[in-house]
């Protein structure tokens, strides 16, 4: 099983709960995990919702079939 953590006054912290009994003993072995760039992986998650929203907008159907209402059947208060 693998477990991301954070060392943080001198504490291992993992990021998710792992899959183990409290109190349960367990060996360690530390490996660097390389820094991300949290502003790439956002720009990168901006970039595919809007990829995903153009695409939905593209999809739907904003026509009118029928004849347009007049002027006056629109401002009809009635």
């Amino acid at each position: 099983m693998k477990v991301e953590a954070i060392f943080q006054n001198g504490v291992f912290k993992p990021v998710s709960r792992p899959e183990l009994r409290e109190g349960e003993r367990v060996h360690l072995t530390v490996e660097r995990v390389p820094q991300v760039d949290i502003a790439e992986i956002e720009a990168v998650a901006r970039g595919a919702a809007l990829r995903r929203l153009r695409a939905g907008i593209d999809s739907m159907n904003f026509r009118s079939s029928g004849p347009l209402p007049s002027r006056d059947e629109l401002h009809d208060r009635s």
